[in-house]
């Protein structure tokens, strides 16, 4: 229903349907007047007014209501042309793949962090090393300062469906100095820097703005107290044994100059991150008892762990069963003595976006082997899956098994879709919950059993999705959301033999029926978003059905509905291989998907993505031809909603066998209805649409037809 311009000051709106009474130009519309409208004084550009006027005056204004029945099905609407957000160009090819002149700018930071346990505050000083690969001049430097978002006077704060209360809150970064550096020379360059929410600006001079190819080094120091329990993803908390620090977002980071939007410079105010990729250097310094877990690898073991805990490191690094490195036992006594002094533990990263880490002295410490098949970029290898928890997370049913279920997921990530990158990959049990970053997760001391595994596999599935491949979470929620939530279903399905399948939680049908079903009642909700929604404006109750279900059941539809596992997976792994470690957009997804799978997938883009069309099939009629079962069937399907998926209409025959007729999305390019002819002898008991529930058929009442 499109609302038209009545051209008056009235404020009284008029709606057209394609439909008879009146005709404008070339189409034939019904004009609906709302009843509340005055409308004397109401007149239709480009209608007749004495037309006007005979309308007008036929319709009742009183009490009218209006039956309004929804629109039917027009195949001009689904198979139109699409026009994607983002053009072709020599950045971002028509293939999906980056163009010849694909660029991305590079952040490399050296960090020092010293946590206070008695203020709980982080002291820290930041070396970035920024170069500039965009054919662009830069005239400014932006960062984010994620820590802003609990200062009870942030965006984050005003944007919180409920209301923080003021002792959740924090005073945000302190920026003792913000310095902008020549590089090599090290020249201090005169700046101006403005803090606005989450975000520092650092204005240059016109005369030192950062060239094409240029680097600059920007060195803070800054301070900043860490957030409880209402961190979210980042915080500290207490447990039986002393105080787990789970660290996040805690260094000024650069934001993402692209070619899509130059600075991207969205504020932090719920969803998560865009990132540059680089070299990180960073060195952790905690009270001497404490062991930290961190990103990347540990480069001074030998300095910061015991003789023992190195022997038993070192088999854990041999051993596909899970190797105890610091057992209760040993926590027990390092929290029973007063720590004398520091700690610094010292960790490197290659080609990552970010890193964290976790520091306790409650933690208990295990690993195993994980063994990472070969790529084009590098030989098989192997890595370490490592799991750190308190003593009240420890047990066969609990944290005890998280490491195996970790070495599961990255193996089998790993050999289906891309070889896992990094050195290491720890789950820690701590106050954050569900939460990722390069190479460690961050989930609840309380997980256990099913629930553990389901968070571990997703969590470490970000790798993938968007440590790997760079995706803007904070505008495209849905794609390392929904991506990662797919690939979840896979190991749901492998890990010991289906111990866990098959996925069904909170992220992928929550109701533990049929996906398809489940999703169809998500789509028919007429306040639900649309999956390209921008990430903040979906509202937390949909968050979670559109973001993370919806997304990965189109990714389901992709493969096992349009274009079949075989095709698929080339597509998306070629998808993945080409922009490993760069910065893809849904256009460029869309059209890795149609050239490599080839189809035109402009009409499920548009109905699943850009839309919440429902689907509807039915059988209107089904006849033996000539009322003779010798010489086949006749079964007419009906379309009657306006998203177009692939269907099997199954005939049932008498004797207990079945034959498939395949419903392809072309049968309705043209029409609303087809007549399939199905080459059958014998009688037939009934026919269906979708006898698997395989696609969101929103009407099963309409799906199967009995015959005599």
């Amino acid at each position: 229903m499109a609302l038209l311009n009545t051209g008056d000051t009235t404020g009284c709106p008029i709606f057209a349907t394609a439909s008879s009474s009146l005709r404008w130009g070339t189409r034939i519309l019904t004009w609906i007047v709302p009843p509340a409208c005055v409308l004397t004084a109401c007149t239709i550009k480009g209608v007749n007014p004495s037309r006007t006027t005979l309308l007008l005056a036929a319709l009742s204004f009183a009490s009218v209501g209006i039956a309004q029945s929804p629109a039917p099905y027009d195949p001009l609407k689904t198979f139109a042309p699409l026009t994607l957000p983002d053009p072709v160009n020599s950045y971002r090819s028509s293939n999906g793949a980056p163009g010849p002149l694909y660029w991305q700018n590079r952040a490399d930071y050296e960090l020092h962090a010293t946590i206070d346990t008695a203020s709980k505050t982080l002291n820290g000083t930041e070396v970035i090393t920024y170069t500039n690969h965009s054919p662009d001049v830069l005239t400014s430097l932006w960062l984010n300062l994620e820590q802003n978002i609990y200062r009870q006077d942030s965006r984050g704060a005003a944007f919180a469906e409920e209301a923080r209360p003021a002792h959740d809150s924090t005073t945000g970064y302190s920026l003792e100095s913000v310095e902008v550096q020549t590089e090599p020379r090290r020249a201090v360059i005169k700046t101006h820097a403005v803090v606005s929410d989450t975000r520092l600006q650092i204005q240059l001079p016109e005369d030192q703005a950062l060239s094409p190819g240029g680097k600059l080094l920007v060195v803070i120091h800054y301070h900043y107290t860490i957030p409880a329990a209402f961190g979210d993803r980042t915080s500290w908390g207490p447990v039986k044994q002393g105080e787990i620090y789970d660290i996040a977002q805690w260094y000024p980071r650069m934001c993402v100059y692209d070619d899509l939007h130059g600075w991207d410079t969205q504020p932090y105010v719920s969803n998560e991150f865009y990132l540059e990729y680089g070299h990180f250097d960073y060195f952790v310094t905690v009270p001497a008892n404490m062991i930290v877990a961190g990103s990347g690898e540990l480069v001074n073991a030998n300095e910061v762990l015991s003789k023992q805990e190195l022997s038993r490191l070192a088999e854990a690094r041999k051993s596909d069963k899970t190797v105890i490195i610091r057992s209760a036992e040993d926590v027990t006594a390092a929290v029973a003595t007063k720590p004398s002094g520091t700690k610094t533990w010292h960790f490197a990263m290659d080609n990552t976006r970010d890193v964290s880490f976790s520091a306790s002295a409650a933690f208990l410490w295990d690993a195993a082997r994980m063994n990472i098949p070969a790529s084009v970029e590098q030989p098989a290898h192997e890595a370490l899956a490592q799991s750190v928890y308190p003593i009240e997370s420890a047990g066969v049913a609990d944290w005890a098994r998280s490491t195996q279920y970790l070495k599961d997921s990255v193996e089998h990530f790993s050999a289906r879709w891309y070889p896992y990158p990094y050195p290491n990959a720890i789950n820690v049990a701590g106050a954050s919950d569900g939460m990722e970053y390069p190479g460690i997760l961050f989930d609840g001391t309380d997980e256990k059993g099913k629930d553990l595994f389901a968070e571990t596999a997703h969590e470490i599935g970000h790798t993938w999705f968007p440590m790997i491949l760079g995706f803007n979470e904070r505008r495209n929620a849905w794609m390392d959301e929904g991506f990662n939530t797919y690939i979840d279903i896979f190991e749901s399905d492998e890990f010991n033999h289906g111990e866990f399948s098959p996925k069904r939680d909170p992220e992928y049908a929550p109701g533990g029926g049929n996906p398809a079903d489940e999703i169809a009642k998500v789509i028919a909700d007429p306040e639900a978003p649309v999956i390209l929604t921008r990430a903040d404006a979906i509202h937390e109750k949909y968050r979670h059905p559109v973001t993370y279900f919806k997304s990965a059941f189109g990714l389901n539809l992709l493969r096992e509905d349009i274009l079949g596992p075989e095709r698929f997976d080339f597509a998306f792994r070629k998808f993945i291989r080409d922009w490993a470690f760069k910065h893809p957009s849904p256009s460029d997804f869309f059209r890795a998907m149609e050239s490599e799978g080839g189809e035109d997938l402009s009409y499920f883009w548009r109905g699943w993505y850009f839309n919440n069309w429902q689907l509807d099939l039915a059988i209107t009629d089904a006849q033996y031809v000539d009322g003779d079962p010798a010489k086949g069937l006749h079964v007419t399907v009906a379309n009657r909603g306006q998203l177009v998926l692939p269907a099997t209409l199954r005939v049932e025959l008498q004797g207990g066998e079945h034959v498939d007729v395949n419903v392809p999305a072309e049968t309705w390019m043209l029409n609303v209805t087809h007549t399939f002819t199905v080459n059958t002898t014998a009688r037939v008991k009934a026919v269906t649409l979708d006898p698997e529930h395989h696609i969101p058929d929103s009407d099963r009442s309409n799906n199967t037809r009995t015959l005599q």
